[in-house]
């Protein structure tokens, strides 16, 4: 797994075949869509982020896109929005944006529709006064 330490600063687009760890600072894009991205405690991340899986134990604020799940630790603050097939939300964790389960591997059926046999209505019951 490759790592970005607590001291370095990035700013610019990150793009790669491997794990990543960010314990520093990364500003721009990160792309990693066949691997882990772990954004670690000491982690800030302000950049869109997309990768196979994300886990969030620092803070990000950017949109995250994952093609298999996006975990938020304890700690973990995510300002932006989240998409991806499987979510998981630690007690504790913030996020502030709006959330899409979506999967992209699986194929989206059509909607189901059945045709209702025809029928007849009664006439409403009307109230009997005595």
């Amino acid at each position: 797994m490759a790592s970005i330490g607590k001291s370095i600063q990035i700013k610019g687009d990150l793009t790669g075949e491997e794990d990543l760890q960010v314990d520093g600072l990364v500003e721009g894009r990160i792309d990693l869509p066949k691997n882990q991205l772990l954004v670690g405690s000491e982690g800030t991340v302000k950049a869109d982020l997309q990768a196979k899986t994300i886990i969030v134990v620092g803070h990000v604020t950017g949109n995250v896109k994952a093609s298999e799940c996006i975990n938020i630790e304890d700690t973990g603050v995510v300002d932006g929005d989240v998409e991806a097939p499987r979510l998981v939300i630690q007690e504790g964790a913030v996020l502030n944006g709006s959330v899409a389960m979506v999967n992209e591997t699986k194929p989206k059926s059509a909607p189901l529709t059945a045709k209702l046999p025809d029928m007849e209505v009664a006439p409403p019951l009307s109230a009997k006064n005595n």
